[in-house]
This record gives C-alpha cells, sequence and structure tokens, in this order.
C-alpha cells in the first residue's frame, strides 16, 4: 500500500490494519470452506479470537484516546467534525457484524447457511472503514493533533492490549515489510525486545491460529 508522508508517525496505524485485513482473509477463507463444518473451525480457531480483540482493543483505543482530541481542535469545523461522527458510526457498526459471525459460527444446524454471508457483511464493512480512515482520517489527525496527543493515544492502546502483548506484538509483525518490523521493533526497550525474539515470536509461531483445536474437533 503506498502511504502518503505524514508529519505524525503513523507506522503502528498501518501495521494494525494490515493485520486486520490479513485476518480477513482467513475468515472469508473458512467462511467459504463447506468440507469441514466452517462455522464450528471459525468459532474454535485463535485467529478468530485475536481478530475479534485486537479489532475491538484498536477501536476502543481511538474512540477513548483519539477521538475527543480531534474532536476538541476541530470545534467550529463542522466538516472535520462530520468526518469524525462517520467513523466513530462505522465503529459502532461493525459490532453487531461480529456478533452476527459469532452467532452463526455457533450454529451447529443451520449456521453454515448464513455464515458465509455474514462474513461477507464484516469483510465489506471493516475493508470499507480502514480505507476511509486511511483516506480521510489520518490525513485529518496528521493536521490537527500534536506528536504528544499522538503518543497519548498510543499510551491508551498499550494499556488496552495490556498482558495480550506476548500475542499482540507478533500478530501486529507477521508479514509486516522489513523497514515497518524495523521501525516499530526500534522503539522495544532492549528487555521487551530480547524477550519478544526469544519466546513471544516462537510461541506465536507456533500456533495454528486458523484451525480448532483437537478437543473442539473431536
Amino acid at each position: 500500500m503506498i502511504q502518503h508522508k505524514y508529519r505524525l508517525d503513523m507506522d503502528m496505524m498501518f501495521a494494525i490494519h494490515d493485520g486486520l485485513r490479513r485476518d480477513l482473509v482467513q475468515v472469508a477463507r473458512i467462511a467459504k470452506d463447506r468440507d469441514d463444518s466452517p462455522g464450528k473451525l471459525l468459532h474454535a480457531s485463535r485467529g478468530w479470537e485475536f481478530f475479534k480483540k485486537f479489532l475491538e482493543i484498536h477501536h476502543t483505543a481511538e474512540d477513548e484516546g483519539l477521538w475527543p482530541a480531534v474532536r476538541a481542535h476541530a470545534a467550529g469545523q463542522p466538516d472535520q467534525l462530520a468526518l469524525v461522527d462517520a467513523l466513530e458510526a462505522e465503529h459502532a457498526g461493525i459490532d453487531p457484524l461480529l456478533a452476527s459471525v459469532d452467532s452463526a459460527a455457533a450454529d451447529p444446524d443451520y449456521g453454515y447457511q448464513r455464515l458465509s454471508d455474514c462474513v461477507d457483511e464484516l469483510v465489506t464493512a471493516v475493508t470499507a472503514h480502514l480505507a476511509h480512515e486511511e483516506s480521510d482520517g489520518l490525513a485529518l489527525m496528521d493536521v490537527l493533533l500534536t506528536p504528544e496527543e499522538m503518543r497519548d493515544f498510543a499510551k491508551v492502546h498499550r494499556e488496552l492490549v495490556g498482558d495480550d502483548r506476548i500475542w499482540y506484538m507478533p500478530w501486529l509483525l507477521e508479514e509486516a515489510s522489513e523497514r515497518t518490523v524495523a521501525h516499530i521493533q526500534g522503539a522495544f526497550p532492549e528487555q521487551f525486545l530480547a524477550t519478544y525474539r526469544a519466546k513471544w515470536g516462537p510461541d506465536y509461531a507456533a500456533l495454528n491460529r486458523w484451525e480448532a483445536d483437537a478437543k473442539s474437533k473431536s
């Protein structure tokens, strides 16, 4: 993806968005596979749980730690405020789509009949939202926010991730470009980076994220 030159550091935002898009490809693949109960496989997979959790964290961090600061700067600018309203409304619209996918995946009798359509709706909504945020939202943030406010947003995001960082950081950097990996890891404290390389990364790589575990298949 071609990224515009921003005044503020947007690498984490793009890395998160790319991770969500990557997972959506897997969700869509599983939903269309009728050979081995796709609803059961999706509902049991770690990949689906990670996707939901990290999407929720990202949106909550924006709602709590980003959009209020943008709104404060945009006061008296109807077009700018309307953009923030639209992005927040898109967040709210995604939650019921996640619930619909879960409902279909958990239905052993008829869920397979609606799972693919539910996933298609989710993929369309999330993909459109990420594109809207990148085309308009990031530009607005770049114009209005200070570096300190972006750091405050990053702090809110880190706090919401909390102990899940052992999975979140490898998830974030999976399939990321060498430049993105180097840039993000360059901000890691030395001990954090050592733990990531010795423990978190290998543990994450060993997961079969998009398969049901043996107990779930039995």
